[in-house]
């Protein structure tokens, strides 16, 4: 009997908002997904502020079942190293999550899978679940390497869990030609890359452990593509960028997330 996966969304705010656009945008939310009726919002949600407005928005959402993610963080414990912030000290203010690996950290600050597979396994150390993501470039898909690149990334950023911590574990899919540009995977091209993750998870560890890991797609989800996306069988759920920023259009792919699984 296949594992029946709870749906989970994220919106990942990037380096938006300020301090008082972002704990009024936490504060709407909390509020919409109040008055949403049974089965309407039944899918675990998260939003991701940037790292100085973490405590203030997790103090926004404080007993509620809305949780908070941070964007990025060291696979170091503690020490010399300016400018980064602990797996403890995220845990230590209330993050739930942690995203790894995003395309842009990966294009922009160097972070490789060594550093992902590293910092998965700090945060299952302090209580927090990752949100690994993966994907591949324009060119790499028009070579057909697809499918070659992501498993890679998966395989290296599972490396260092235990079967129990996989699936523990969110991952998610981000093609990064699909990143920001507008652009979206058809919900076939994004079926074909869930299934191949879904089943080198069961190579990696077993069908039991496959069928609980939560696979999320990103890209440009939006509230008039999410219906497509979210009904394929091996989509859990969406990392939402530009969307999240806005209170209607991210309720509604929730709302979607939750009725179509």
């Amino acid at each position: 009997m296949t594992y029946k996966r709870r749906p989970v969304v994220v919106g990942n705010w990037k380096m938006n908002l300020s301090l008082t656009e972002a704990t009024e945008l936490a504060r709407g939310l909390l509020e919409r997904l109040a008055s949403l009726g049974e089965g309407e919002s039944s899918a675990e949600v998260g939003i991701a502020p940037s790292t100085p407005f973490l405590s203030a928005v997790i103090n926004c959402v404080e007993g509620s079942d809305l949780g908070v993610s941070a964007q990025h963080m060291s696979h170091h414990r503690s020490g010399a190293f300016t400018g980064e912030s602990a797996p403890s000290q995220l845990a230590d203010i209330g993050c739930r999550y942690i995203i790894l690996g995003h395309s842009e950290r990966r294009q922009y600050y160097g972070e490789t899978n060594e550093s992902v597979s590293l910092a998965a396994r700090a945060a299952h150390d302090v209580g927090l679940t990752p949100i690994l993501c993966v994907g591949e470039t324009l060119s790499q898909r028009d070579d057909g390497e697809t499918l070659a690149v992501v498993l890679k990334q998966v395989e290296e950023a599972f490396k260092l869990l235990s079967a129990e911590e996989a699936a523990h574990t969110i991952c998610a899919y981000e093609p990064v030609w699909a990143i920001g540009t507008g652009r979206t995977a058809t919900p076939e091209q994004a079926q074909d890359v869930h299934y191949a993750i879904r089943q080198h998870l069961k190579e990696l560890y077993s069908e039991q452990v496959a069928d609980r890991v939560r696979l999320q797609y990103g890209g440009s989800v939006k509230p008039g593509n999410a219906t497509g996306l979210m009904s394929q069988a091996d989509i859990d759920g969406a990392l939402v960028g530009g969307a999240s920023l806005d209170v209607d259009s991210f309720q509604t792919i929730i709302h979607i997330a939750s009725t179509d699984q």
